[in-house]
């Protein structure tokens, strides 16, 4: 067993897991985020990105050993805390970006990282971002449309505070 030493959006756990023990399982399993779906457990599908540090990365490719000292957001830990909406799940309801669901969390937080690295993307440069999560229902149109939507609503704020 490894101890690990982790906060969650924005929760610190202290835990001892094992050193095989996937980022993925340790957020569904032992802290009980569920809104982190497991696709594939390969890596092929993106359902279950998340943020680690900042960046997104498919948490069933990490172990939750390598997460120890880290900063993890999930799509749970999103929004102000009120039960608001951020901007990308807000623009994800509004634009019909979802139909079973099952993609949505890792899609909209790759978008997130999209949207950090580039504010006013395309939509080709939405699509390209997300090619690593792969949806089943929708055709992605709608997900590129909510993409740019939540950049569009993004845009006074972020000129507001430069």
């Amino acid at each position: 067993m490894n101890h690990i030493s982790v906060t969650v959006d924005g929760v610190a756990y202290e835990d001892h897991v094992e050193p095989r023990l996937l980022l993925v399982h340790y957020l569904r399993d032992r802290l009980g985020l569920t809104g982190t779906p497991i696709g594939c457990d390969t890596s092929n599908c993106g359902a279950c990105t998340v943020e680690l540090d900042g960046q997104s990365v498919k948490s069933c490719s990490v172990l939750a050993v390598q997460a120890d000292g880290c900063q993890v957001t999930t799509v749970q830990g999103l929004g102000p805390g009120n039960g608001e909406l951020d901007p990308l799940q807000k623009a994800f309801h509004e634009k019909h970006a979802l139909q079973c669901g099952y993609c949505t969390p890792g899609m909209i937080m790759a978008a997130r990282d999209l949207l950090k690295e580039n504010p006013h993307p395309t939509p080709h440069e939405v699509r390209h971002a997300l090619e690593g999560n792969l949806c089943r229902c929708t055709g992605y149109q709608n997900i590129v449309e909510a993409v740019l939507a939540a950049a569009r609503a993004e845009q006074p704020q972020q000129e507001a505070t430069a």
